[in-house]
């Protein structure tokens, strides 16, 4: 797996933590960049760790799928994917729509918007991916574009977080999609 699409997938993770964030951003007063900093290391933190997790998991048993997992990493993207449009597409007010970034907030909010990330690692366990600079870039650009995030959603308020959802999940089925079909021989790039 190449550069450009472990960014790609990157920035397809971060669109969750990118559109809590935005909620965060709308409901400050005024820019914190003390909050802006913190959400931006749980959510960089956790979508950078989980995938490591899901890597160390997804090796203990990629021996014996191995013939199969093409089709696993095809279905796990597209399944998140469409699970990221759905929920952007039936998203009401959440209770995550405010400011506080205390610890047990903060956990549960990083936990929720990190279980795709946790997948992405199982299926790095099956592809030729360098995991140490999957997670780095996964953890660095969630990083920033949350704090992107706080201050869109401080500014402009909530015009950018479903459209963010739903293009992250778009990237994950188009990758998904491309990764069955270089393994089937019709694409080759």
């Amino acid at each position: 797996m190449g550069l450009l699409e472990l960014i790609l997938i990157a920035v397809g993770l971060a669109m969750d933590a990118f559109a809590v964030s935005v909620c965060k951003g709308l409901s400050m007063k005024k820019m914190d960049i003390k909050k802006a900093l913190i959400i931006g290391l749980y959510f960089g933190g956790f979508q950078g760790g989980m995938p490591l997790l899901g890597y160390i998991l997804g090796v203990g048993f990629q021996e014996k799928i191995q013939a199969v997992d093409h089709w696993i990493a095809f279905g796990l993207l597209v399944f998140i994917g469409i699970n990221m449009i759905k929920e952007a597409l039936s998203k009401d007010e959440e209770d995550e729509c405010n400011d506080k970034v205390d610890f047990k907030t903060m956990i549960v909010l990083a936990i929720a918007t990190s279980i795709d990330a946790l997948a992405i690692g199982v299926t790095f366990a099956f592809l030729k991916v360098n995991i140490m600079l999957a997670v780095c870039l996964i953890g660095i650009i969630t990083f920033i574009i949350s704090m992107l995030g706080v201050k869109i959603g401080n500014v402009f308020g909530d015009k950018y977080e479903k459209k963010a959802e739903i293009a992250g999940g778009v990237i994950l089925i188009i990758l998904g999609t491309k990764i069955l079909l270089e393994h089937l021989g019709v694409l080759v790039l």
